[in-house]
């Protein structure tokens, strides 16, 4: 604490310096009774003493450790107060609030890397979890094609939160649509059937895990399920052709829903 000696006789202005709190915090201090200057000059404007700021001094001091002005008061002028208990229970608080924080900190440090990095997995994770086909170097090459969409910061923000039990569950029910829709184009699933629409929001149900996905949305898909040499490899590795009967059942369901499958755009 600063040396108050020698300083009876102190402006408000001059108070506000030394102590490190606005003029208006003073006066409030003073209309409340929890600081009030102890002199007057004969004009009537109002001066600290040396034990004005020292108290001042103690108060801002409380103040910074938490404690609300009305604490702080009995603090200091109760004498029935136990001080060591409120501070105690003042360092619980803060201990808790120091605990939030870190857990935030935490928080935002996977927001980040989810941003980043798409998949917060190791590469063995994602070889368990996903299958040896997976390429752990599709997850950074999706950033660079889409790290400014809403899409990918939907995702990221998914991805952040989530376990890889979580994204173990989502391979799994990913598994299951593949070989749901393998025995349905075995059974002969035409496009626009019951069954094949029932297929068709089971998949956008199941790939809205990673991001929301619109009817449209879907439509854009199934056209690159087939374009894209990847994705149609993948689903006719499944059953040959696949890839294209998949796409026609997604067009078809659009149809019905008002949708041209030849002008629906990422939207």
């Amino acid at each position: 604490m600063p040396d108050v000696a020698d300083t009876d006789g102190l402006t408000v202005g001059q108070v506000s310096t030394r102590v490190g709190v606005t003029v208006r915090a003073l006066h409030h201090w003073d209309e409340i009774g929890l600081a009030r200057p102890s002199l007057r000059t004969p004009a009537g404007y109002r001066l600290y003493t040396a034990a004005d700021l020292e108290r001042l001094h103690r108060i801002v001091v409380y103040r910074e450790l938490g404690l609300g002005l009305d604490r702080i008061r009995a603090v200091l002028d109760d004498s029935a107060e136990d001080v060591p208990a409120a501070l105690r229970a003042q360092r619980s608080q803060i201990a808790e609030r120091i605990d939030r924080l870190q857990q935030l900190s935490a928080g935002l440090d996977r927001m980040i890397d989810a941003h980043e990095r798409g998949l917060l997995l190791t590469a063995e994770q994602q070889a368990a979890i996903l299958g040896p086909q997976w390429n752990p170097d599709w997850p950074s090459e999706a950033r660079r094609r889409y790290g400014d969409t809403t899409q990918w910061r939907q995702y990221a923000e998914r991805s952040a939160s989530r376990s890889p039990e979580e994204w173990q569950a989502i391979a799994d029910l990913v598994a299951g649509l593949d070989g749901d829709l393998a025995k349905a184009m075995d059974a002969g699933v035409t496009p626009g059937s019951p069954e094949a629409d029932q297929l068709v929001e089971l998949h956008r149900e199941i790939f809205s895990s990673y991001f929301p996905i619109t009817r449209q949305m879907q439509v854009c898909l199934g056209r690159r399920f087939e374009a894209d040499p990847e994705f149609a490899a993948h689903y006719d590795s499944i059953r040959p052709g696949l890839a294209t009967w998949f796409r026609q059942l997604i067009d078809a369901h659009a149809v019905a829903h008002g949708i041209d499958p030849d002008t629906a755009t990422w939207q």
